[in-house]
């Protein structure tokens, strides 16, 4: 899945020259939290978001800083935090420091970026020109899309369901020996003795991913043998 499969293409934009006022009330009437900036000549120039709003001196939110944190501030932070205090256009109020992706860039590494940049959504552009916009909001309905897997091991395999338990594990450091893996009647049986939370819950997860496993049972005490079951 790709970029041009999610996206949405009906994106609303702002202009530079386009009043902070009328930008954040665009903003809040649409529903949205952030717009790409395009210029008259179509290039995308920057990104107004509510965290550029947030801070304004009309509403009383300006950022109010000790004499001794200010004079430690350098003249051109303190310029920088005037102007997006109290700029009338989105042109002096909008994130130029913006990444985009292609159409063809792949869903896993837009996730990536959004989680290393910390941003809600990214232009997707073709040519310079923006043809869509790939939000958060996005990949959790590319999720809804997506069909289960069907089970690949036959009803009744236990031994397969087990491999298939183990196979899911592999690679990873906190995975299972194949003695604490055991599965009865398409019950896997987890046996995670002196683990954190955080690696049984790992372990449980690698269990229901498992097209056929019908439920998982952790365990606490060491297991018996696979003979004894």
């Amino acid at each position: 899945m790709r970029a041009v499969d999610i996206m949405t293409t009906s994106v609303i934009t702002a202009d530079p020259e386009m009043t902070v006022r009328i930008a954040a009330g665009t903003m809040v009437f649409a529903g949205i939290s952030g717009m790409p900036v395009i210029d008259p000549d179509g290039k995308l120039v920057g990104m107004v978001t509510e965290g550029d709003l947030m801070r304004r001196e009309e509403i009383g939110t300006g950022k109010r800083q000790s004499w001794w944190l200010e004079s430690l501030a350098s003249t051109t932070d303190l310029a920088n935090m005037y102007v997006k205090e109290n700029a009338t256009k989105v042109k002096d109020v909008m994130s130029t420091d913006i990444v985009t992706i292609a159409e063809a860039c792949p869903v896993a590494e837009i996730a990536e970026l959004l989680d290393a940049r910390r941003i809600k959504r990214v232009p997707v552009v073709r040519d310079g020109k923006l043809v869509g916009v790939v939000s958060r909001a996005n990949l959790i309905r590319a999720l809804v899309t997506v069909v289960p897997k069907q089970p690949a091991v036959a009803e009744g395999d236990d031994a397969g369901l087990r491999e298939a338990i183990l196979v899911a594990m592999t690679g990873h450091r906190w995975a299972l020996p194949r003695e604490s893996v055991i599965v009865k009647d398409a019950v896997a049986h987890l046996f995670a003795i002196a683990r954190s939370d955080e690696e049984r819950r790992a372990i449980r997860v690698a269990a229901e991913t498992v097209p056929g496993v019908k439920e998982v049972v952790m365990h606490t005490e060491p297991p018996a043998s696979p003979e004894a079951k």
